[in-house]
Protein backbone atom coordinates (compact mmCIF):
# COMPACT_ATOMS: atom_id res chain seq x y z
CA UNK A 1 0.00 0.00 0.00
CA UNK A 2 1.24 3.26 -1.28
CA UNK A 3 1.64 6.28 1.29
CA UNK A 4 1.99 10.50 0.35
CA UNK A 5 4.06 11.95 2.24
CA UNK A 6 5.09 15.19 0.44
CA UNK A 7 7.68 16.39 2.95
CA UNK A 8 10.74 17.36 3.40
CA UNK A 9 13.07 14.86 5.36
CA UNK A 10 16.37 14.17 6.58
CA UNK A 11 18.91 13.13 4.05
CA UNK A 12 19.18 9.55 5.55
CA UNK A 13 15.69 8.81 5.29
CA UNK A 14 16.24 7.14 2.54
CA UNK A 15 18.19 4.63 3.40
CA UNK A 16 16.56 4.13 6.58
CA UNK A 17 13.40 3.02 4.39
CA UNK A 18 15.07 1.16 2.35
CA UNK A 19 16.95 -0.83 4.88
CA UNK A 20 13.21 -1.58 6.60
CA UNK A 21 12.69 -2.92 3.12
CA UNK A 22 10.52 -0.26 1.76
CA UNK A 23 11.03 1.81 -1.52
CA UNK A 24 10.87 5.42 -1.32
CA UNK A 25 10.13 7.66 -4.08
CA UNK A 26 12.57 11.03 -3.56
CA UNK A 27 13.76 14.01 -5.79
CA UNK A 28 15.83 16.82 -5.08
CA UNK A 29 13.55 19.92 -4.75
CA UNK A 30 14.96 23.40 -6.10
CA UNK A 31 16.09 26.20 -4.03
CA UNK A 32 12.61 27.80 -3.93
CA UNK A 33 11.34 25.01 -3.41
CA UNK A 34 13.47 24.07 -0.58
CA UNK A 35 12.95 27.44 0.89
CA UNK A 36 8.96 26.95 0.79
CA UNK A 37 9.54 23.32 2.27
CA UNK A 38 12.21 24.32 5.12
CA UNK A 39 9.48 26.58 6.33
CA UNK A 40 6.74 24.31 6.61
CA UNK A 41 8.97 21.80 8.11
CA UNK A 42 10.14 25.06 10.68
CA UNK A 43 5.87 24.97 11.64
CA UNK A 44 5.96 21.06 11.79
CA UNK A 45 8.81 21.06 13.82
CA UNK A 46 7.65 24.12 16.05
CA UNK A 47 4.29 22.44 16.57
CA UNK A 48 6.05 19.06 17.78
CA UNK A 49 8.06 21.02 20.52
CA UNK A 50 5.16 22.78 21.51
CA UNK A 51 3.30 19.52 22.43
CA UNK A 52 6.53 18.06 23.74
CA UNK A 53 8.89 20.47 25.57
CA UNK A 54 11.69 18.08 24.88
CA UNK A 55 16.03 18.42 24.23
CA UNK A 56 15.22 16.28 21.14
CA UNK A 57 12.00 18.05 20.21
CA UNK A 58 14.25 21.08 20.23
CA UNK A 59 16.97 19.80 18.35
CA UNK A 60 14.67 19.13 15.80
CA UNK A 61 14.01 22.95 15.50
CA UNK A 62 17.29 23.73 15.70
CA UNK A 63 18.51 21.66 12.81
CA UNK A 64 15.97 22.73 10.79
CA UNK A 65 16.52 26.56 11.33
CA UNK A 66 20.30 26.12 10.89
CA UNK A 67 19.40 24.60 7.62
CA UNK A 68 17.20 27.90 7.00
CA UNK A 69 20.29 29.96 7.65
CA UNK A 70 22.50 28.20 5.14
CA UNK A 71 19.44 28.71 2.43
CA UNK A 72 19.48 31.79 3.21
CA UNK A 73 22.59 33.03 3.73
CA UNK A 74 24.98 31.02 6.02
CA UNK A 75 24.74 30.06 9.52
CA UNK A 76 27.68 32.66 10.31
CA UNK A 77 25.46 35.24 9.46
CA UNK A 78 22.76 34.18 11.46
CA UNK A 79 24.77 34.35 14.66
CA UNK A 80 26.23 37.80 13.32
CA UNK A 81 22.51 39.12 13.04
CA UNK A 82 21.77 36.86 15.97
CA UNK A 83 24.42 38.57 18.08
CA UNK A 84 24.00 42.42 16.85
CA UNK A 85 20.19 42.19 17.70
CA UNK A 86 20.95 40.89 21.44
CA UNK A 87 23.59 43.88 21.36
CA UNK A 88 20.85 46.24 20.63
CA UNK A 89 18.01 44.98 22.15
CA UNK A 90 19.17 42.22 24.92
CA UNK A 91 18.61 38.52 24.84
CA UNK A 92 16.14 36.98 27.11
CA UNK A 93 18.49 35.91 30.17
CA UNK A 94 16.34 37.80 32.43
CA UNK A 95 12.90 35.90 32.07
CA UNK A 96 10.99 39.60 31.88
CA UNK A 97 7.07 39.77 31.01
CA UNK A 98 5.87 43.05 29.63
CA UNK A 99 2.37 43.46 31.00
CA UNK A 100 1.30 46.86 30.32
CA UNK A 101 2.91 50.21 28.92
CA UNK A 102 0.92 53.44 29.24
Amino acid sequence: MTKIHNKLVRDLIPEIIKANGQTAVIRTLDDQEYLTELVKKLHEECAEFTADLSLEELADVQEVVLALAEALASRQELERVRAAKAARRGAFKDKLFLETTD
